[in-house]
């Protein structure tokens, strides 16, 4: 493993420790004796994709994750949820056992995952990977999305309901309270 501070080529772990989805290892620069801290993965097979217009071309992760993180941009999704709702896939696909699997069934389980997650995402998302042709197609798209949520829905409030109450009682006493003049 080569050292980020000096470049050196070799040196040894010190601490390794099992993180759920890999291994999270200490490492010490022989040359520097610099610490630095690396992450490993297991990478199953390798997994081709169908695109759309039928190249194929290698699974790739971060491709992923990049268009979930766009679609829940400035939404309250943490990275930490991200990460987990793409291990979830993943694990899916390779539960597969195929060696190629289409864009399409990529696209559907990342929809039906922000679906539950975040109605904005799963609304951001639909509008890139369904390419809706004009607004019609899109406002369908959110009545469907909207005829599907339960009465109480799980999307995350924008604020907690004791902050609402608050704002609400200063609204609503905005008029009623008098001025003081100035002197």
């Amino acid at each position: 493993m080569r050292c980020p501070y000096c470049g050196y080529e070799d040196s040894k772990v010190v601490d390794s420790r099992n993180t759920g989805d890999g291994i999270r290892r200490r490492r010490q620069c022989l040359s520097c004796d610099s610490r630095f801290t690396t992450y490993e993965r297991a990478q199953a097979t390798n997994m081709l994709v169908i695109k759309k217009d039928g190249r194929r071309e290698e699974f790739s992760r971060e491709k992923m994750v990049a268009g979930i993180r766009k679609a829940c941009a400035k939404r309250p999704v943490s990275q930490e949820t991200i990460e987990e709702l793409v291990d979830d896939i993943e694990a899916q696909l390779h539960q597969l056992g195929k060696g190629e699997v289409a864009t399409t069934v990529i696209g559907d389980m990342v929809m039906d995952r922000l679906r539950q997650l975040d109605g904005v995402a799963y609304i951001r998302f639909a509008s890139v990977y369904r390419a809706f042709a004009d607004i019609e197609e899109l406002k369908q798209e959110a009545d469907a999305y909207e005829r599907l949520l339960p009465n109480s829905t799980s999307q995350l409030p924008l604020f907690p309901n004791e902050e609402l109450n608050v704002i609400a009682r200063g609204v609503a006493n905005r008029g009623k309270q008098p001025r003081e003049s100035a002197k």
